[in-house]
């Protein structure tokens, strides 16, 4: 079949637009409302944005999806990583907060927050003397209150969103190494819910978490997860 080169534009665009998502009836509309080259690049840009962030909560959900059946695999097993007892020292931060719905969504929630934190502190002239540390709380409105925070010595206090703060000591708290991305992270956290059960503890407190080591390569991070608890 041959086409003018009126007809060609015409069903360039109508491809294109199916291509992005748009029904038969919605392409019409559009059509018949002369949208520009522009105009097309503009829903190009924004169906772009929403497939990636699409596949990155599908890859987001696969990773949970795996650490869950390992943890189902190792139900009845008792931790073969050493869990050690110890007491957490005051530590000073840098810190920005933000509330994720539950455990399952803080992945989401804090790699932002860390990404916007680093790009303050080096604005400030502000470098980190020490790891950096997650912590959580129950947000007052519902949900879980995300600190992420990092080491630093610079005085207390708060500027544009970025707070300075001590994070109090913890006269006991159960840790245990987690070798692998956050997202991964369940059988750890699991792990360490059993030793804490089977040896007369109870948690006090949400946990933290230490990033030691974080190579551009997350299969190779090193988080000590520190649960504060109190024999029963």
């Amino acid at each position: 079949r041959y086409y003018t080169a009126a007809q060609l534009a015409r069903l360039n665009r109508v491809i294109a637009l199916k291509d992005l998502g748009f029904t038969l009836q919605q392409v019409q509309t559009i059509l018949d409302e002369k949208v520009t080259t522009e105009e097309l690049r503009a829903m190009l840009r924004l169906r772009r944005a929403e497939l990636e962030a699409a596949m990155t909560a599908a890859a987001a959900r696969l990773a949970q999806v795996e650490a869950r059946l390992r943890s189902i695999e190792s139900e009845g097993q008792m931790p073969s990583d050493d869990v050690v007892l110890k007491r957490l020292p005051s530590v000073r931060l840098a810190e920005m907060t933000g509330v994720a719905p539950d455990f399952d969504t803080i992945g989401p929630v804090i790699q932002p927050l860390y990404d916007e934190l680093m790009r303050r502190l080096e604005a400030a002239g502000i470098a980190p003397c020490g790891p950096g540390v997650a912590y959580y709380e129950d947000a007052p409105d519902g949900g879980i209150l995300v600190h992420a925070g990092i080491e630093v010595s610079a005085p207390l206090g708060e500027n544009d969103g970025l707070r300075v703060v001590d994070l109090p000591p913890v006269e006991q708290a159960a840790t245990v190494m987690h070798r692998g991305p956050m997202e991964a992270v369940l059988p750890t956290v699991q792990l360490l819910g059993r030793w804490i059960d089977a040896n007369g503890y109870r948690s006090v407190g949400y946990p933290r978490e230490i990033n030691l080591e974080v190579p551009d390569n997350r299969d190779e991070w090193v988080t000590e997860l520190q649960e504060p608890v109190s024999k029963v």
